[in-house]
This record gives C-alpha cells, structure tokens and sequence, in this order.
C-alpha cells in the first residue's frame, strides 16, 4: 500500500522520521522504493544530474512529465510528487491548476511540489481545492537562483527568518501536505517545524525537520560536477563505474570479450550452402 499524505501526518505527530529521495527513472525509482523511502521528489533537479543544464530553469513540463510516468511504474509504495518546472504554475492560479492537473492524470503520480511562500498561497489553495495535494518549497528556491544570487543559505538574519516563517504559515494554511525547507539554518527550521502542524522536509536544514530529502546522485556519488555541502556521500558510484567502464574497453580490446558463455551457436553444417 502506498504512503499517504495521513500517514505523513500520523508520522509527524508521533515523531517519525520520513525519508524522501529524489528519482528520474525506472530503474532507480524501482530501488528507491524497496530501500522504504517513503517519498519520491521527482525533481527539476533532473535538469543538472541528468540534462546537463547548469540550473533547474531550462527544464520543460514536457521533461517532467516524461521522468515522472517512469517513476511512477517503478515504484509500488513510495508516495511520487512530480517537481513543476518553471513558469508553469507563476503565470495564473488557472495555468497550474492545469498543469498540476497533468501530473496526475498523464503520469499516475500522487501529489505535486512547487516553490514559494506566501504570494504563492493562493495558487496553492485553488489547486488544493481541487483535490491535488501539493508539497511547498521555501529557503532557497532554485528556479529564483538567478533573483537569489547563487546557492546561499537563506533566512539568517531577523527579517528574512521572519518572512520564511510567515512562508511556510500560509502554506499550511493553504492546504499543503509538507514542505521542503532547503538552505535554512538549523535553528529557524526546527522553529518553524515546532509552529506547523504539516511535516516538514529538510535539505540543508538540520536535524530538526520531520523529514530529510537528498538528490540521489549526490548521495550515491554518481554526479561529479560539484557535491554540496549539505550532503552526505554514502557510496562513490563515479569512481566504480569508471572502472568497470575501463575493465570492459580492455576485455573487447584484448579479446575477451564476448566470452563463451556469452555466445550463441549454431550447426556449422547448416552454412555449408550459404
């Protein structure tokens, strides 16, 4: 059975932790979701560790919608949220609503996430209304990089932790199921984590949040372009795999590969007339 938005909600109030990933295709998604993890973000992150863009901003709904079907048919009980790319949900209320409509009904994910704070409430409601569970995003918002200045971490001093706070109410309020709190200090999340009765999802935010969420290409050492600050590297895929990459050029340059056992045969008197 897959996990809900009530049992993440039960899982807040008594305490437990959640633990929520990022996935681009069937293959990993399959993984993710026999490891336990109980969401899967398929993110607009897809644009750097996949595309190769420099940022989440040329990422397309067509890109999105295309990962997250594969996603989707590789998992059985992870919750699936579907990331909205840029510029299709900040135009009207109307616009995301259709789009957010889309997710659900051309991928079979379950929900979906959006950026913003409180100019971004009442497109929340209006798609909420409508019986689309949406997850928020605030801190540092990636589609705004270029408005933020770069990577930095957001909300230290008075006024901007005053503003995340005032962010992440009136995302409640609106409906949301969670939020993700990404490059927030440690102390401001776990205080905004202690004000909301919704889950709240860190990423760079300290151990405080109800749950954390990681870029599986960081965590797996499998993107190599940069490994942020915030993240843990619990394997170093790049450096196996280029291995194995060199072992296979050596085996079929020396011949040693294909081996027997990789071969299929026939009876060499059937080429006789040929």
């Amino acid at each position: 059975m897959r996990v809900n938005i009530l049992k993440l909600q039960e899982m807040k109030r008594a305490g437990e932790k959640i633990a929520m990933l990022t996935a681009y295709d069937y293959s990993t998604a399959k993984l993710v979701d026999e490891a336990g993890v109980h969401l899967i973000l398929v993110g607009d992150s897809l644009g750097m560790v996949v595309l190769g863009h420099d940022s989440t901003v040329p990422v397309s709904l067509d890109d999105m919608l295309h990962h997250t079907r594969a996603v989707v048919r590789g998992t059985k009980q992870a919750l699936v949220i579907g990331d909205m790319p840029f510029m299709t949900y900040q135009v009207n209320a109307n616009d995301a609503l259709r789009n957010a409509g889309r997710f659900l009904q051309e991928t079979g994910c379950q929900a979906v996430k959006l950026e913003g704070g409180v100019h971004m409430a009442p497109t929340v409601k209006r798609i909420v209304e409508c019986g689309i569970p949406v997850m928020g995003h605030i801190g540092l918002t990636p589609q705004s990089i270029n408005q933020l200045g770069g990577h930095r971490v957001q909300g230290k001093t008075p006024e901007t932790a005053r503003k995340l706070l005032e962010d992440a109410l009136a995302l409640e309020q609106a409906g949301a199921f969670a939020i993700v709190l990404e490059l927030v200090p440690a102390q401001l999340a776990q205080l905004i984590t202690q004000r909301l009765k919704i889950p709240t999802i860190g990423i760079g935010a300290g151990q405080y949040c109800d749950g954390q969420v990681l870029v599986i290409n960081d965590m797996l050492g499998l993107f190599t372009d940069f490994v942020p600050k915030h993240t843990r590297q619990y394997l170093k895929l790049a450096d196996t795999i280029r291995a194995a990459l060199s072992e296979y050029v050596t085996d079929v340059q020396s011949n040693r590969f294909p081996a027997a056992e990789n071969t299929f045969n026939m009876d060499e008197a059937l080429l006789k007339d040929l």
